[in-house]
């Protein structure tokens, strides 16, 4: 049903630097905005057209889309994709020996979207077919994992058709 594309490091010099910022912690919000800008640039590598970042419908539905973007599947066609990021810090936790650092395992970017979020992403993403009268447009919902480290550039990975909504 989905597919994973390499995680990779968006091309030097194209992401934010996040060793220039402070020793204090990123908040969520920061961390959301350097990890959704880190997706966007390698998207854009990735041969995706973003035509909306942050959409919201501006009516009584709750939420915002991250990105939307059109792309082309393997055999060519069209793909108009509405994508979930979500960032995270590479964080540690300490071993039971107590004197070295481990990267903490994380669920892959597909299960970090919840069946809530899910329902909600697809309404969304209804709601922006009717209003750009989109019909018959082949559509999927993709994630982006963006694991974020002062030490390192930010890596990023992409799962293709992460999920399958129907109403």
């Amino acid at each position: 049903m989905f597919a994973f594309k390499k995680a990779v490091e968006p091309r030097a010099g194209s992401t934010p630097d996040l060793q220039s910022t402070s020793a204090t912690p990123l908040t969520t919000k920061q961390r959301g905005q350097i990890g959704e800008n880190a997706a966007v640039i390698f998207l854009q590598q990735s041969g995706y057209q973003i035509i909306e970042r942050n959409w919201r419908p501006g009516n009584a539905l709750r939420g915002e889309i991250d990105a939307i973007a059109w792309t082309h599947e393997a055999r060519g066609h069209r793909v108009l994709c509405f994508i979930e990021v979500k960032a995270r810090t590479r964080a540690h936790s300490t071993t039971h020996s107590g004197n070295q650092p481990v990267l903490r395992e994380t669920a892959a970017p597909q299960e970090a979207v919840t069946a809530s979020k899910q329902r909600q992403i697809a309404r969304l993403a209804n709601a922006y077919i009717s209003i750009h009268r989109l019909d018959n447009v082949a559509c999927r919902f993709d994630v982006v994992e963006v694991h974020l480290s002062r030490q390192a550039p930010p890596l990023c990975s992409l799962c293709v058709n992460a999920f399958d909504y129907r109403q």
